[in-house]
């Protein structure tokens, strides 16, 4: 049950970054979910990093975390692949 719970607080962090990032983010809700998943590992660590704790402790900072995580790890997509362009 634990992972079902992870995967779908992953598609909800994923959803919500998306949601705050500037431009079209077109992809399905699998990638939307790799991409919250991704987001929780970055956030977990970064905040065990700076605050101590567990990497995996699940709570609504967690959430939280894992939303600010993958807004980064979109952010680095984009720049990485050269979305969203301006073109003239």
């Amino acid at each position: 049950m634990g992972l079902i719970l992870f995967l779908i607080m992953g598609l909800i962090a994923g959803f919500i970054a998306r949601a705050l990032m500037p431009g079209d983010d077109s992809m399905g809700w699998l990638p939307t979910m790799v991409l919250g998943v991704i987001g929780s590992f970055i956030g977990g660590t970064l905040g065990a990093f700076f605050f101590g704790g567990g990497t995996f402790d699940f709570s609504a900072t967690g959430l939280i975390g894992s939303i600010i995580g993958a807004f980064i790890a979109l952010l680095v997509y984009k720049m990485a692949t050269g979305r969203n362009r301006v073109q003239a």
